[in-house]
């Protein structure tokens, strides 16, 4: 199972490059929810979702959701 960081709102995921893509294969995979949940918060992102994806199913687990750095407040 592949843990990712998705925008709650854009259903897009977070890459190694720092970007958002809506391909699933391209997020950026972290070791644990925790690790990823540190991450997301310091993301210029509303909500997210902490999601495992299982690749042989096409299957997403929710883990975990949360706030990041909103863009409004990126801009303060």
């Amino acid at each position: 199972m592949n843990i990712l960081i998705e925008d709650a709102d854009t259903l897009k995921f977070f890459t190694s490059e720092g970007l958002w893509s809506k391909t699933v294969t391209e997020g950026k995979h972290f070791s644990g929810t925790a690790a990823a949940f540190k991450a997301a918060k310091q993301e210029p992102v509303g909500k997210f979702n902490i999601v495992g994806y299982v690749g042989e199913t096409r299957q997403f687990i929710n883990l975990d959701h949360g706030k990041g750095k909103g863009a409004a407040e990126l801009a303060a």
